[in-house]
């Protein structure tokens, strides 16, 4: 799977995705009224194409890039029962591998290198599962703000 298929996928999979773009970057959104404030928009995940924001997947390497997945505690918590942040030991050149986020591990996020073939299952229900919350988040925020 590439950039391309990735972005596809996410794209033609849930509804109400907008996509903001930065660097070659991709950030994925729930917005199905196209109308979130800027402050608002909040990406369930994100593709990063290169060393922009962080170096620790070392993605200045050809074709390489990282799908980051925000996740409910719960989640995440499932994946890395012993894991609330980054940590050293990690190698996060790695490729096809579901690893904390380098940076926002602390905030719930999973990365994965070149999502391939060993990950390609799991990729899809932690988007389907990061998706879900974030419509969760929207729907709950729009019942708020609704008159009374």
């Amino acid at each position: 799977m590439d950039v391309e298929d990735m972005t596809r996928y996410v794209c033609e999979t849930f509804d109400g995705v907008d996509t903001l773009e930065a660097n070659g970057d991709t950030f994925f959104i729930y917005d199905p009224d196209r109308d979130l404030p800027a402050d608002r928009q909040l990406p369930f995940a994100t593709i990063v194409t290169g060393d922009h924001y962080d170096d620790a997947s070392a993605l200045s390497r050809p074709d390489a890039w990282r799908l980051n997945i925000g996740l409910t505690r719960s989640a995440y918590g499932a994946l890395f029962p012993r894991r609330h942040g980054s940590d050293g030991d990690i190698d996060h050149t790695v490729t096809d591998t579901v690893l904390p986020h380098p940076v926002y591990a602390r905030q719930h996020w999973v990365c994965v290198v070149n999502p391939g073939e060993a990950t390609v299952d799991t990729v899809r229900r932690l988007l389907t599962e990061a998706y879900d919350f974030a419509a969760r988040k929207h729907t709950n925020h729009r019942s708020r703000q609704a008159p009374s």
